[in-house]
């Protein structure tokens, strides 16, 4: 399917979420790495690095909204997947119009996130 898998970054204040996610994410035969705060993920991560970020709306400190902003400003290859338990109205469509490549209300079933995924790593693939 892939030439490499990419690697999956997930950004959660959610411990249990974090694991749970990261444990599909591995079964599924993709590397991923976690962060529980998005200032620890832009403190660690590298910014020319490539993959999918599935990140969580709704945090203490920097929320997804303004790490989304942040990594635009920076013109970062990531391609996001926002995940939320807390969607407000519209949340979706900025999130889209930003450039995010997916959203997801928690909780969503596997497959939803796996094919998200999928679809992401498919369409990079197909652009380079």
């Amino acid at each position: 399917m892939f030439k490499a898998s990419p690697k999956i970054y997930i950004v959660d204040d959610d411990e249990a979420v974090l694991k749970a996610i990261s444990r599909l994410i591995r079964s599924a035969g993709f590397k991923a790495e976690t962060f529980n705060s998005a200032q620890i993920f832009l403190d660690s991560v590298p910014l020319d690095t490539k993959g999918v970020l599935i990140l969580d709306m709704r945090m203490p400190d920097i929320g997804g909204f303004e790490l989304q902003k942040k990594l635009n400003a920076l013109h970062s290859d990531l391609q996001i997947i926002f995940i939320t338990a807390h969607a407000m109205a519209g949340d979706r469509e900025r999130a889209i119009e930003e450039g995010a490549k997916g959203f997801l209300q928690k909780p969503f079933d596997d497959g939803s996130l796996l094919g998200l995924i999928d679809s992401v790593t498919s369409e990079k693939e197909g652009a380079s």
